[in-house]
């Protein structure tokens, strides 16, 4: 036996959306304007349909799917060149946006994208066969990380995440090591970008990038430091290097 799920999902209107996922490489393979507009969109594996309603809000939506793959970076790369082409800079905040590569706590190296209909596409492959949230760190900066990651993403909660962070950042009598200052910092312009709040992420960014990092440190901060070159180009930050030894 074979099966297939295909995730049927709602938006106000079908162009902007049917545009969107154009942009991504995605292949408009059936339309329909009346009685009911509906339309498909597929890329490879991947095929989601979608239905239209005047009366539908975006903004308000909770309509989500997940999509498996076994090459989750290149899609990110591709989804961002489609983007920018179409858009001139690719979107993070509002309707649509696309989201940063992150390793889970349950297991996944995933991204979300919401696209003009509200719907929340989470992309992602398995990192490990245990798919469990880990345990919350007890470590005081390790948390922070664990906690404002969940916030920032699988909450959508950026100003709770924002909290989180600020509050182990004015920490004095704990200090983090460089390469959990720079992950913090890094995430604290990543959801001050979301919020629209460009001064405190311009900050950020420009204290992230003075944080000293040996090679080793580099290498293992890779999605983070990939993070703070993606906001630095979108002018959230003057443009610098993060430290070496």
């Amino acid at each position: 036996m074979s099966e297939k799920t295909i995730p049927i999902l709602p938006c106000r209107a079908l162009r902007p959306v049917l545009d969107f996922y154009t942009a991504l490489g995605f292949t408009v393979t059936f339309e329909q304007r009346s009685p009911n507009p509906y339309a498909v969109v597929e890329r490879g594996g991947i095929q989601l349909q979608f239905f239209a309603m005047k009366q539908y809000e975006p903004a308000g939506s909770y309509s989500t799917c997940y999509v498996l793959t076994d090459d989750v970076d290149g899609l990110h790369e591709a989804f961002r060149a489609g983007l920018k082409a179409a858009y001139g800079k690719v979107p993070t905040r509002g309707l649509p946006r696309l989201g940063p590569v992150r390793d889970t706590s349950h297991g996944m190296r995933q991204f979300l994208m919401t696209d003009p209909g509200g719907n929340c596409v989470r992309v992602g492959c398995p990192t490990r066969a245990d798919r469990h949230h880990l345990p919350a760190p007890e470590e005081t900066f390790a948390r922070a990380l664990h906690l404002g990651a969940l916030f920032a993403d699988s909450r959508d909660d950026p100003a709770g995440a924002a909290k989180i962070i600020d509050r182990v950042l004015h920490l004095r009598d704990e200090r983090p090591t460089p390469v959990q200052l720079l992950r913090l910092l890094v995430l604290r312009a990543d959801v001050a970008e979301r919020l629209g709040d460009d001064e405190t992420a311009s900050r950020t960014l420009t204290r992230a990038e003075a944080v000293a990092l040996s090679p080793d440190e580099r290498r293992s901060v890779r999605d983070d430091l990939d993070r703070l070159a993606e906001l630095r180009d979108r002018g959230a930050a003057p443009a610098g290097t993060v430290s070496g030894p």
